[in-house]
């Protein structure tokens, strides 16, 4: 898939891809979405509003109210690529929050997914 279909790919077509991968595992849609507003600063009454507007990628990124600058702790791959490497700005993003969903989906504690 090219970058770009990803970057306009509307938040609420992946959310319930997020939710379910974590549920199959045993975790939580509230844990879910910890997550992201960890991630993006975002309230869980904005996170759902932009969940409902159907913003895409590039936006929801864009607009976060606070990106968490922890972040960049975040290492490892997803997709065949490390994270840490990943040179363009929205694209990493993206798989920031893939790679914590993963972690997630793989029973670490969310202390360590927050990086607390």
């Amino acid at each position: 898939m090219d970058k770009h279909k990803i970057y306009t790919m509307s938040v609420a077509s992946v959310y319930p891809l997020y939710v379910k991968k974590a549920e199959k595992k045993g975790r939580t849609k509230t844990e879910v979405d910890e997550i992201i507003r960890w991630l993006t600063g975002y309230s869980q009454e904005e996170m759902e509003v932009q969940l409902e507007k159907q913003t895409d990628f590039e936006t929801f990124f864009a607009e976060a109210p606070k990106m968490n600058p922890l972040r960049t702790l975040i290492k490892g791959v997803i997709c065949g690529v490390r994270v840490e490497d990943i040179e363009e700005p929205t694209m990493q993003e993206i798989r920031y929050l893939d790679k914590l969903i993963d972690e997630l989906a793989k029973g670490k504690a969310m202390d360590k997914i927050l990086r607390k």
